[in-house]
């Protein structure tokens, strides 16, 4: 669905007449269907890489092709867009109606979709995030979860095969994270998405089929997420954390009391530890 091959980009500064390379020869694919992670500290190129995919940027050097289409071609621009959509941190800035579902149904009347044909937009984009009861809703009286799964239908509604969430949940509070992933999760499940989820929480990367770790603008690690959190201290060396479970798993190995398996959630490091505790006999 997507490839990146030797992607660099440098953002220039005129007055300076200086360039600052952010990404550093990026080779990258993503297949349709997938659920991928993407890490990185801050500085890294995780966001500057997201808004390649649907040509907010384009490259300096190499190629990124969204379904076949180069998102350098600017005849090509409109049709990336409606394939790649993308959720941004703060939904207040995404809000431009008054009415829930009018924000909604906002691009695809840019796009000269038919009324009759967006009514039905509009309908199963906010029953996909369940928001259907909140349509007739102001967008300002909505909790920030609601908002962002509001952005969500919004995008939806312009039937893209793939969304790419930028950091979508950073201002968002436990309770409006969890709903979002929720509906980030069913999605990909019923509605056979491609997503593509920018994050610094690590509890949310678990969730992805595959992690994509940046540093310095370049891609350090690419694997499922088990293979990626198990190596805490190469994650720690980047300045990044790793599921709570992960890191006593590997506090726990460290003081001698190794756990078996590749331990992400709190269940899973329950069951190793009991199944420790019958293997050894010991109190624990």
């Amino acid at each position: 669905m997507i490839t990146v091959k030797g992607l660099r980009f440098c953002y220039s500064d005129t007055e300076e007449e200086v360039s600052r390379e952010v990404l550093r020869g990026i080779d990258l694919e993503i297949e349709e269907g997938a659920f991928v992670a993407v890490l990185g500290h801050n500085g890294s190129g995780k966001s500057t890489l997201a808004k390649h995919f649907n040509a907010i940027l384009t490259p300096t050097a190499g190629t990124v092709t969204v379904d076949g289409m180069d998102t350098a071609d600017p005849e090509l621009l409109y049709d990336i867009r409606g394939e790649v959509g993308m959720v941004f941190q703060n939904p207040d800035n995404q809000m431009v109606a008054t009415i829930v579902e009018e924000d909604v149904a906002f691009a695809p009347e840019n796009l000269g979709i038919a009324p009759k044909e967006i009514r039905e937009r509009v309908e199963q984009s906010l029953e996909a995030v369940h928001m259907t009861a909140f349509k007739q809703h102001a967008p300002h009286m909505l909790s920030g979860g609601q908002k962002q799964r509001v952005a969500i239908a919004g995008i939806l509604a312009m039937r893209p095969k793939v969304l790419v969430l930028d950091e979508a949940t950073a201002m968002l509070d436990p309770v409006g994270r969890r709903e979002v992933m929720e509906t980030i999760r069913r999605l990909h499940r019923e509605e056979k998405l491609t997503v593509v989820l920018i994050t610094h929480y690590m509890d949310e990367a678990v969730q992805a089929d595959r992690v994509v770790v940046m540093d310095d603008g370049k891609i350090v690690m690419d694997a499922p997420p088990e293979k990626v959190f198990t190596r805490v201290e190469e994650m720690k060396a980047l300045g990044l954390d790793t599921p709570q479970a992960t890191e006593l798993a590997h506090r726990l190995g460290k003081a001698g009391a190794e756990l078996s398996g590749e331990i992400l959630t709190p269940g899973a490091c329950v069951e190793a530890i009991l199944d420790l505790k019958k293997k050894t006999g010991e109190r624990i």
